[in-house]
């Protein structure tokens, strides 16, 4: 091979070298935009919301209105018509998964008598401590209904996401 076919040759690779690194560089970037991003929205949330916490799992979400596709890729969500922090049945859903927010991933492992707690943006906090966990069906929407007590309802689905798995917290007097 001559010499200057090497050069061209070499220049080449050099280019496309470079080219690699660029768009490597970009990607890591994007990626990294969107973890800040995605964490900034979640500190704004937390400030702003109603917050749920299990400290013992780690848990700690916060909750906005509806229970749309769009607010579960942001945090938990209240079903509508539902109760209100110490008051009623207060049902709240989250996801489970690993495609979307995880934030109620470890909700599985809940005990009886763990603490769940509601903290307003103004620092008031409302205690729930966990009385019953079980899986229902999706259409099994009884589980919403007011029941006559102050309780807080957490809905998720299970790990094959064809059921879903409900914690029942007792408010704390």
């Amino acid at each position: 091979m001559s010499k200057k076919k090497l050069k061209k040759r070499q220049i080449i690779m050099f280019c496309v070298g470079i080219a690699a690194i660029l768009l490597g560089v970009s990607i890591l970037a994007v990626y990294g935009y969107r973890g800040v991003s995605r964490r900034l929205q979640r500190m704004k949330l937390m400030r702003e919301c109603i917050v749920v916490e299990i400290p013992e799992l780690k848990i700690k979400a916060p909750i906005l209105e509806g229970t749309d596709n769009e607010t579960l890729s942001k945090g938990a969500g209240h079903f509508t018509g539902t109760g209100a922090p110490g008051s009623g049945n207060y049902c709240i859903a989250a996801h489970s998964s690993v495609i979307y927010k995880e934030y109620f991933n470890n909700l599985k492992n809940i005990r009886n008598g763990m603490e769940i707690k509601l903290t307003s943006p103004d620092g008031s906090t409302v205690s729930y401590r966990a009385a019953d966990s079980f899986i229902v069906e999706p259409s099994d929407t009884w589980i919403l209904n007011d029941a006559g007590d102050c309780r807080i309802t957490l809905v998720t689905c299970t790990d094959d996401g064809t059921q879903r798995q409900v914690v029942v917290g007792k408010l704390v007097q």
